[in-house]
């Protein structure tokens, strides 16, 4: 499952890749934090996403997590709009036989996915300032 979407993720998304003889699901949630890497307060997020490229790029880094760790499902999900604090924006669930390599994935796939979805936030800060930001940062 590689998705793209406007409302809440809901967390059921795991269902799309446990299986029996899974020792491990690791979810990862993005949250929406309250404060900015600055420390200014930060009132909402809004994300926009080519969505298209995105969902393929997620598909893309799910491969490349196969190759690198084996059997694993990997599940992308990506929130786009206005989020409050506290929202979940991004979703990943990597299942293995294996904990260990379910972690392995998981980090792999959020690290990627930071790095080269084409995802753009928009951090409003409650001064009414805002700010873009062309791509995640790492970390």
């Amino acid at each position: 499952m590689f998705r793209i979407v406007r409302e809440a993720i809901d967390l059921r998304v795991l269902e799309a890749v446990a299986r029996k003889g899974d020792g491990g699901i690791v979810t990862f949630c993005g949250v929406v934090r309250e404060r900015a890497d600055d420390g200014r307060l930060v009132g909402s997020l809004w994300y926009e996403a080519f969505e298209p490229m995105a969902v393929r790029e997620f598909e893309t880094i799910a491969a490349e997590a196969r190759d690198r760790f084996g059997d694993i499902r990997l599940a992308i999900v990506h929130r786009i709009g206005e989020l409050s604090i506290g929202e979940i924006s991004v979703a990943i669930v990597a299942a293995a036989r294996h904990r260990g390599t379910a972690f392995d994935a998981c980090r792999y796939a959020i690290d990627q996915l930071k790095l080269r979805a084409p995802i753009w936030k928009q951090e409003r800060y409650i001064d009414g300032d805002s700010q873009w930001r062309a791509t995640y940062e790492q970390g």
